[in-house]
């Protein structure tokens, strides 16, 4: 007897699986659910004559994709830089702002002078609101204390939200965001203090899954880069890139040269990175938002990455400074509307290759056996996500 705790029935399924049938949609379906995962899913004429299930749903029609996943998030900071954003239009450049003490050093001031109970309280409700989205998994970095005490201050935050919400949050430590300030005459004092210090710690006290650095001519060169990684894989944790957001460094291929789960922005990325990519299996992570706010014009190289079949997902990058936004379903329109990419192309980067690029895969899909991590849907056809912005479709959000 099939003794599910909950049938899902009368839905339509876009279950995102890399098959023939477009957004691996299956109509007028059924989705059980035992133990938290998911137990069956197929027609609803398949459905098993002896299915007993504890609870039944009847949908009315409603859409069903896996729960979505943000896999770039800069969540928890003290402060905000709306001032800066109108600086910025009037005419101020990046260099003016940051000679004015603005920039990325600004939301470190600020969010060292905040306490930990307090990020906690102001992080709590932009959590909240990811759920209301639909969001089941989040990726949060740190990056704006650039001190042992302040990341692991941020850290600790990003554990007590996990524990307090129904939610997964994706722990990674960005010591490597900038140079802080205090440093600024001894670079490579803080590049020791992040391979000898902050990333042993956060390993030991298991607060992060993985290691993030920014390569670029305003942060980490590649040999700073190299060293960073280094120490991460000696601890036992993943690695990330921020790569070629603003020139190409090779940082997407030196992402790939240690197995990374994912290279991110890619605006400048080269043709031969995304060739290691591919052999790697690093996933590219396309950030619209920074992009929009920031007014670039340099637009990450989509045809190469479907050429040599990188996988691409899509995230918020939400941070103060350059995509205050944690809007992910705006991203899909975002993606679309700016990089080219088809609707069906941007929902998987929600959900199946965000997936990838977290290494996390019991989810992203509808499959037996995965999370039923779940968002239910008053639209359509899936394509309907990209299309609207500015609204949120979601009917409910399933997490177990």
């Amino acid at each position: 007897m099939m003794d599910w705790d909950i049938l899902y029935t009368d839905v339509h399924l876009a279950c995102m699986t890399e098959c023939d049938s477009p957004y691996g949609i299956i109509e007028n379906a059924a989705l059980a659910i035992k133990d938290g995962r998911i137990a069956w899913l197929a027609k609803v004429s398949d459905m098993p004559i002896d299915a007993d299930p504890l609870i039944t749903r009847h949908m009315a029609g409603a859409w069903i994709t896996p729960g979505l996943i943000d896999c770039h998030t800069h969540m928890i900071f003290g402060g905000n830089r709306a001032q800066e954003f109108e600086m910025r239009l009037g005419g101020s450049s990046y260099s003016d702002i940051a000679k004015a003490g603005g920039g990325i050093q600004s939301t470190v001031r600020a969010t060292r002078d905040t306490c930990e109970d307090d990020l906690f309280i102001q992080t709590y409700p932009l959590v909240e609101e990811a759920m209301q989205q639909g969001i089941t998994t989040l990726e949060v970095k740190s990056g704006y204390g650039l001190s042992l005490d302040d990341e692991l201050k941020m850290l600790r935050v990003a554990k007590r939200l996990n524990d307090s919400l129904d939610i997964d949050i994706n722990a990674t430590c960005l010591a490597a965001h900038t140079i802080p300030k205090d440093y600024s005459d001894n670079p490579e004092a803080y590049v020791e203090l992040i391979i000898r210090e902050i990333i042993p710690t956060v390993a030991r006290e298991g607060l992060a899954t993985s290691v993030d650095a920014f390569m670029e001519s305003i942060a980490f060169n590649a040999d700073q880069t190299r060293r960073i990684f280094d120490a991460a894989r000696d601890n036992g944790l993943r690695v990330k890139l921020h790569a070629d957001q603003l020139s190409d460094m090779g940082g997407a291929g030196l992402a790939a040269s240690y197995g990374a789960l994912s290279a991110d922005h890619l605006e400048y990325t080269s043709e031969e990175s995304i060739k290691a990519m591919a052999k790697a299996g690093t996933v590219a992570v396309l950030l619209p938002g920074a992009f929009y706010n920031l007014k670039e014009t340099q637009k990450p190289p989509i045809e190469a990455l479907r050429k040599h079949h990188v996988p691409i997902a899509l995230a918020t990058d939400f941070n103060p400074g350059s995509s205050p936004s944690n809007n992910l379903q705006l991203m899909l329109h975002m993606g679309c509307t700016l990089y080219g990419l088809t609707p069906e192309e941007a929902l998987i980067g929600i959900t199946r290759n965000a997936a990838k690029a977290l290494g996390l895969p019991d989810r992203g899909t509808l499959e037996v056996g995965k999370k039923a991590h779940l968002a239910i849907w008053n639209i359509d056809h899936p394509r309907t996500l990209s299309y609207w912005f500015g609204r949120n479709l979601l009917s409910e959000r399933f997490y177990a």
